[in-house]
């Protein structure tokens, strides 16, 4: 039986972070880890993107990976993808939701998906006909995942006024909701509370839902805590804190689902997840993953003496 929660932890390791790594995780490594989170009570999962292999060969198996986690019951599988042709092969693959990077830095959208402005908004129209040609019974939810919307490596500061406008364009063209994304680590607690509250007076609260942030400045946590008081209910993280953006100098480290979860949870904020079980999935990834880091201060000092997880209880925040 499912907990009440009041947070969704989105995990993105498997699209996210391991795209941003050396080492291919098998494909087997891949399903068992997806398997073992499920379990553990993490209820959406990025498990891949359908880009070419010969970009992200790591990913390569994604349309694997997506046919067993849509064997997994009550698991929302996520998949990104960067363009219209990913779009057909999500489609194609089953997935229940798509996010679109679309990102706020013209600079880092070319670096990116190669794409401008105008030609990624040019897909992301031709995603949203795609979509509507399938029953709503079965369409997959589309996000457009406002990437660099708190800084980019390459421009520097990005005008607060631009990601609004840019969250008001890719709704009205029919996307389903907006994700704003600190790709390369530069937002602070007050940016997000302020570029949250303008973006979701712009667009609605229930079309701004997650945040994907990144800690690589050690404020990961306290931009979630951030969100987390202004209303925001989704985010994501990676187990070990594996991630970053290949296409962002600099940008590394997705705040660790492993800490993320202790501090809602020890906050009392329910996740429906066991944080022990959500712990023994870390030698999954260490097993299949010998060369790589991973990080975490919950998983190396370990639960506090005592502590006790409060799974199901009541929001208090």
């Amino acid at each position: 039986m499912q907990q009440n929660v009041d947070v969704l932890v989105s995990e993105v390791g498997p699209r996210d972070g391991l795209q941003s790594i050396r080492s291919i995780m098998p494909l087997e490594a891949k399903k068992a880890w997806i398997s073992a989170e499920a379990a553990a009570g993490v209820r959406e999962m990025e498990v891949g993107s359908f880009v070419p292999a010969k970009l992200l060969p790591q990913l390569a198996d994604t349309a694997e990976v997506v046919a067993h986690a849509l064997g997994i019951a009550g698991l929302t599988v996520a998949v990104l993808v960067p363009n219209f042709r990913g779009a057909q092969a999500a489609v194609a693959a089953g997935v229940n939701k798509i996010t679109i990077p679309f990102s706020a830095s013209d600079t880092h959208l070319q670096k990116n998906v190669r794409r401008t402005p105008e030609e990624m908004l040019r897909e992301t129209r031709e995603i949203v006909a795609l979509l509507r040609t399938i029953p709503a019974a079965r369409r997959p939810r589309l996000e457009a995942g406002i990437s660099t919307a708190f800084g980019c490596s390459y421009e520097g500061v990005i005008p607060a006024d631009k990601v609004v406008r840019l969250a008001e364009t890719l709704m009205e063209v029919g996307c389903d909701e907006v994700g704003l994304s600190d790709t390369t680590g530069y937002a602070n607690p007050r940016q997000v509370k302020d570029l949250t509250i303008r973006v979701r007076q712009a667009v609605g609260e229930r079309a701004l839902a997650g945040l994907h942030l990144h800690n690589t400045r050690g404020l990961g946590l306290a931009n979630v805590l951030a969100g987390l008081e202004v209303g925001i209910r989704t985010f994501d993280s990676s187990l070990g804190g594996l991630g970053g953006c290949p296409w962002a100098p600099g940008a590394s480290g997705n705040v660790v689902t492993e800490d993320l979860v202790f501090m809602l949870d020890a906050m009392g904020v329910a996740t429906g997840i066991d944080l022990d079980r959500l712990l023994a999935v870390r030698k999954i990834l260490q097993d299949a993953l010998p060369q790589e880091d991973v990080y975490g201060f919950v998983p190396e000092a370990g639960l506090p003496l005592g502590y006790r997880q409060r799974v199901g209880s009541p929001c208090q925040s």
